[in-house]
């Protein structure tokens, strides 16, 4: 299987830095609870200061939401409507383990995580592209949307939708469950400094994994250059791949 952001992707939006973490292993017996209060403190903290329309993490994604024609206080990406709701809930919802883990650490840095079953995307190639139009999205509520023509979604081999407007919205055809075992993770910033935070952000995740579940690792940061990670086999060439069993960052 493959992970990519199609070359108009990168021509269209080159401020772009995207990493993705393939784990195996993750069920949700986990107890996860600790840790997410650390990252949602962390972003508590954070948004004291200020609303999270003002960090420059979100502001970066609502410029690149008004460059694809929408409107940036009607479509948010993933991060700004956690911390959103963080903000007037005090706290996240209670998915799953995993999901609640990523979303924690997502509001922490304000950056847009994605967490799909890894089952329930037909390979071989699974694309950030502009959509025709003919895709297959599903709702959460199991019914049945086609992205517009141009839209940025998360494409399969078989024509299937993982994503609506980009960050904006996962579907559930891909969603985490109880019966996951598999998940590829992907984070995505737009903003000044994301070369930086992007590596960072999938080695807090690729840890968290590896404290919580016997998983095994391999992840990558992205580029124009390197815009492809396979996984599920053999990681891809220039990607990190620890292979986690013990310790996986060492050295």
């Amino acid at each position: 299987m493959r992970f990519r952001h199609a070359d108009a992707i990168w021509s269209d939006y080159p401020e772009l830095v995207a990493g993705a973490l393939h784990a195996t292993g993750v069920d949700p017996a986990a107890d996860v609870g600790p840790r997410v209060a650390e990252y949602t403190a962390r972003a508590a903290a954070r948004l004291a200061g200020a609303t999270e329309s003002a960090f420059p993490e979100v502001l970066a994604w609502r410029r690149a939401f008004a460059r694809m024609g929408l409107r940036p206080t009607q479509y948010r990406c993933a991060s700004e409507s956690l911390l959103r709701r963080l903000r007037k809930e005090g706290a996240l919802p209670r998915i799953h383990p995993v999901v609640d883990l990523c979303n924690a650490i997502s509001v922490a840095y304000a950056v847009p995580v994605a967490v799909l079953d890894a089952d329930r995307i037909t390979g071989p190639l699974l694309e950030v592209r502009h959509a025709r139009g003919d895709e297959h999205y599903t709702t959460f509520g199991g019914g049945t949307e086609h992205p517009a023509l141009g839209e940025v979604t998360f494409a399969d081999s078989a024509g299937r939708a993982h994503a609506r407007r980009w960050t904006n919205r996962q579907s559930g055809h891909s969603a985490v469950g109880e019966h996951t075992s598999r998940i590829l993770v992907v984070a995505e910033a737009m903003h000044d400094g994301g070369a930086e935070v992007v590596p960072e952000l999938l080695k807090t995740i690729a840890e968290e994994l590896a404290a919580h579940w016997p998983a095994d690792l391999a992840a990558a940061v992205l580029t124009p250059s390197a815009p492809e990670f396979a996984f599920g086999a053999q990681p891809a060439v220039g990607a990190w791949a620890p292979q986690r069993r013990v310790t996986p960052w060492a050295g």
